[in-house]
């Protein structure tokens, strides 16, 4: 029988830094809790509190429905860092 893995207890980056709202309009800060083909990652991959990704997961709706940030990539477009497209609108 194999070994389970043991990882190590991840932190939330939004709590460590006092953030009490996520702004659907800052690509900078929501870009980390998305995977190189824009889908939103989950809580045990990004180590985010149930509060905070909540909070996640509606900035990046709510950017997508603002077009600031693609639904879908297609497999062919996949490109390295899909964040230097984005230009950064407000700032």
């Amino acid at each position: 029988m194999a070994e389970r893995r043991r990882f190590k207890k991840r932190t939330c980056r939004y709590c460590e830094k006092k953030v009490t709202f996520i702004d659907y309009k800052d690509i900078e800060l929501i870009k980390h809790s998305l995977s190189e083909r824009y889908k939103i990652m989950p809580r045990r991959l990004t180590g985010n509190c149930k509060k905070h990704q909540e909070m996640v997961e509606e900035a990046i709706k709510r950017a997508r429905h603002a077009a600031l940030v693609p639904y879908i990539v297609d497999r062919k477009r996949v490109i390295p860092n899909p964040f230097e497209e984005l230009k950064p609108i407000y700032k």
